[in-house]
């Protein structure tokens, strides 16, 4: 293990989230809400941390696989815990447990929240929160990655372990460049978004706040009734068109600058990803007619829910809780399935359910025909024995945390099994809402509860095995 290298990198990461808590601090200035030493105290704090680790120079600057996970868990546990400083000193969030709660929901893009009156927060915490999201979004290391010079191959490693999806290469020769292209499309679309909703009649703060939040597909909201407090079909339907489009893998848009156009509708991926939508949609608003009165309501509500339960972001028009059983089974099916590799979605992602059923279509072929040779691609690239390991792998850890988190809820007697289960399903997908007593908010559980659903966050969003690495004892060994 190479630790002054882990150490270096974690101050540099530091001293930019201290950087980043200047943005909230001028929100507050500018709104005079007088709660500046929330954010000045962690920043001093972050400042004289950063710099003493940045001080320890690594000797050897190579690092691997190892490596890359540590550092990556590292920050955003760090970064979970440090983020909840501004919300307990400020009186926003009193309690510690609750704070990380909601800090750890809003770097991993859940969108979970303890809060039950949220436009009566100041508006610099809901800014903070929005932009937990957006960092969180296409991710911390990246951003390091991208502006930081590194002369480090062993930076694809740190890239590979925070991007999500089952694999990840780079779009450019360099991965700093790589990471330049990714944050210059999230940060182009974000804005865009945020005029179209200045458009819209929505106010310059909730337009960046609610861009924000649907960039990094997380489902913060400044309003009690979230999108649905708006009631403007215009805003529902951007929102909705920018929560599909976060949900899409980036390497399409970057095909998309480069005119290799035809490439995007030869990506398995990406035309599952469709299919599912498009069902899902439909069924849904057809589901809808008897409660919503037509068709064309059911549609409106369908849209936008379905883009935003299957981009996990999360955000809502309308009581999901109450809507017809079909619709809700389906609403929880996108849950799992969640977005497409390489975007800033949750979820499963669409990837490893195509490689999962291409792999057991091969398997079944071998069952009948022993002697037959099977080779089976996924958007181009051969399905190797490694590959396929590594999704079924990567599906049994998930669904083990899942039955263990929800037996531990089970000893909270904060909610009832389909709670628990939407809970564990909802946390480690990072779409936020749930079902039954988590419809709203999370208010329900425990202080136990909270921290085992905040590590459902983290491990969801970075993909189990970094925080699996940095715990098991073998990693430390020399």
């Amino acid at each position: 293990m190479n630790h002054r290298l882990v150490i270096n990198t974690l101050g540099k990461t530091i001293l930019l989230f201290a950087i980043a808590l200047l943005l909230p601090l001028f929100v507050d200035i500018y709104y005079r809400e007088g709660n500046i030493n929330s954010f000045l105290y962690p920043i001093y704090g972050l400042l004289i941390i950063g710099l003493s680790l940045s001080l320890v120079k690594p000797k050897e600057k190579a690092f691997y696989a190892k490596e890359g996970f540590v550092i990556v868990a590292l920050a955003w546990i760090l970064l979970s815990l440090i983020g909840a400083v501004p919300f307990c000193i400020s009186g926003t969030i009193p309690n510690f447990v609750d704070a990380v709660f909601e800090t750890a929901s809003g770097f991993s893009t859940t969108g979970a929240t303890i809060l039950t009156n949220i436009e009566a927060i100041p508006k610099s915490m809901m800014f903070w929160r929005a932009l937990t999201h957006f960092i969180g979004g296409m991710g911390v290391l990246v951003f390091v990655l991208a502006i930081l010079p590194s002369s480090s191959d062993g930076a694809m490693h740190v890239f590979r372990a925070e991007a999500p999806g089952p694999s990840v290469g780079k779009l450019v020769s360099k991965i700093k460049f790589t990471a330049r292209i990714l944050y210059l499309i999230y940060i182009i679309m974000t804005l865009v978004e945020m005029i179209m909703l200045l458009f819209g009649g929505m106010s310059l703060f909730d337009s960046v706040c609610h861009a924000m939040s649907t960039a990094g597909t997380g489902g913060f909201s400044n309003k009690n009734a979230s999108i649905g407090a708006y009631n403007s079909l215009y805003i529902e339907m951007v929102i909705a068109v920018f929560m599909f489009l976060f949900g899409i893998n980036f390497n399409i848009y970057y095909l998309v600058l480069i005119g290799k156009i035809k490439k995007i509708f030869k990506s398995e991926e990406f035309k599952i990803y469709l299919i599912i939508l498009f069902i899902a949609i439909i069924t849904i608003a057809i589901n809808l007619i008897q409660q919503v009165g037509t068709f064309w309501n059911g549609l409106r509500y369908s849209f936008f829910q379905v883009a935003s339960i299957s981009s996990t972001t999360g955000f809502l028009t309308s009581e999901i809780n109450v809507w017809p059983e079909y619709s809700k089974s389906v609403l929880l099916f996108l849950t799992i399935c969640g977005a497409c590799a390489g975007s800033t979605g949750g979820g499963i992602k669409i990837a490893r359910l195509g490689i999962l059923a291409k792999s057991t279509s091969a398997g079944i072929t071998k069952t009948i025909r022993p002697r037959a040779v099977v080779y089976k691609k996924f958007d181009g690239e051969l399905l190797t024995t490694e590959k396929v390991k590594n999704v079924r792998l990567y599906l049994c850890l998930w669904l083990a945390i899942i039955i263990v988190s929800t037996l531990i809820l089970g000893l909270d007697k904060g909610g009832d099994l389909f709670t628990n289960i939407s809970a564990s399903i909802t946390c480690i997908s990072n779409v936020g809402p749930g079902f039954n007593k988590i419809a709203s908010d999370f208010t329900c559980y425990s202080s136990v509860s909270k921290i085992v659903l905040a590590i459902d966050m983290l491990m969801g969003r970075l993909e189990i095995f970094p925080i699996i690495v940095l715990f098991a004892p073998s990693t430390w060994r020399k």
